[in-house]
């Protein structure tokens, strides 16, 4: 069986055997390999290709006997196939790939000024292409070149942004590398990262009600354009990205659990995460885990507001997780920064029951009458929520979950 790998110094988890186990029958592993390993990675001949990433995209390229024109435009290679003859072919699949994402997200950068986050990894080919789809000024914002963070505001007249650094990736997530509104001319904001799902720079562009695409198709279109490459074959295009794009999505998005206490959060939760085999997470298990006593006890021990504190920050842990089953607590919209961090990587869920259903045995907020609760948060679920399910039993409404997400 021929095979291929992910190339990198440090490659701890990666999409790339998920994806290639979709396109082909061949083996795909990650080659962790240090610097001075490329010379033996390259003569042993031991892979008959393989996709790069960082440290080697440029370092790569002596040993390409022949590159493709994308590579030669963007001085990157991070697609390399071995031919008949032993030597190796580069390819900037990368190119294809944002090229896809471009289209994908709708935003038209023809004749507009688009600024360009970073100078690094893969700034070059986003700029190769952003010149083939015919974008006005292109503007690259680095730390420390002439166009800065620090001036930053001469180019508040932007219509487009692409941000090409790691700002805002998993696990460092809920950070922006700019504040989208101080550019008051923007149409739309494009982030190469794909995990969060929605970073903190493309929630800001949502909430203006601007476009924002974010790295996951990229990562699938350049993968089919490098399985062409391995393979000799082709796939129609764009539906096999769309296809494993669609897949990733419902892969990496969590499903957030919000409702009164009471209405079988944990439950149908629990239900949930069997039937669709995901993890399965409760905030307010994972509150007394971290601070060593229950919710109710930190309530009535601390204050609500102390509780609050704490569940904010539990629940900023726990939203870092990819598909995950996560039963919240009842007052969780209570915070709306809690909304950001569901949003990172999930869709919300309100389950809806007869508040004479509801169960009040040790909820000491719901023992002033479930009523007024109700008439407090119920705003704030339909604020929080993206889709909402009337409780049925456990099993009943984790099956219409399940089947209305198409989980």
């Amino acid at each position: 069986m021929d095979r291929f790998g992910l190339l990198g110094e440090k490659l701890s988890h990666s999409f790339s055997p998920i994806i290639h186990g979709m396109l082909g029958d061949y083996e795909y592993s990650l080659i962790e390999r240090q610097p001075h390993e490329l010379d033996e990675l390259f003569s042993s001949g031991e892979f008959d290709g393989f996709n790069v990433t960082i440290p080697y995209k440029k370092a790569v390229i002596p040993y390409m006997a022949e590159l493709s024109d994308a590579a030669k435009r963007c001085g990157s290679v991070n697609t390399v196939s071995k031919r008949a003859d032993g030597s190796y072919f580069g390819d900037n699949t990368d190119f294809y790939g944002f090229s896809a994402m471009l289209r994908h997200s709708g935003i038209d950068v023809s004749a507009k000024k688009v600024l360009v986050l970073g100078d690094g990894g893969v700034a070059p080919t986003v700029r190769e292409v952003l010149k083939d789809f015919g974008a006005g000024e292109i503007v690259t914002i680095s730390r420390r070149g002439e166009n800065n963070y620090e001036n930053i505001a001469r180019h508040h007249d932007a219509a487009v942004i692409v941000n090409t650094t790691p700002v805002g990736m998993y696990p460092n997530g809920g950070k922006s590398p700019v504040t989208v509104a101080d550019f008051t001319k923007l149409e739309g904001v494009l982030d190469l990262i794909y995990n969060p799902i929605n970073t903190e720079f493309m929630l800001q562009a949502k909430e203006l009600g601007l476009k924002a695409e974010g790295g996951l198709l990229m990562l699938a279109a350049q993968a089919v354009r490098a399985s062409e490459r391995f393979t000799g074959g082709s796939f129609p295009e764009p539906a096999t990205s769309e296809k494993i794009y669609e897949a990733l999505l419902r892969m990496q998005t969590s499903v957030f659990l919000i409702g009164m206490p009471g209405c079988g959060k944990s439950t149908i939760g629990k239900a949930l995460s069997d039937i669709c085999d995901r993890e399965f997470i409760d905030t307010d298990e994972e509150i007394t885990r971290t601070a060593g006593s229950c919710p109710a006890e930190i309530i009535t021990e601390h204050g609500v507001d102390e509780f609050r504190r704490i569940e904010t920050e539990v629940l900023r842990r726990v939203s870092t997780k990819c598909g995950a089953v996560i039963a919240t607590g009842g007052g969780i919209v209570t915070r709306t920064e809690n909304l950001r961090l569901m949003r990172q990587n999930g869709i919300v869920v309100f389950l809806e029951r007869e508040l004479s259903e509801l169960a009040t045995s040790g909820r000491p907020l719901s023992a002033g009458g479930v009523e007024k609760l109700w008439e407090e948060r119920e705003p704030l679920y339909r604020i929080f929520a993206d889709t909402s399910f009337k409780v049925q039993g456990a099993g009943i409404t984790a099956d219409n979950i399940k089947r209305g997400l198409g989980l």
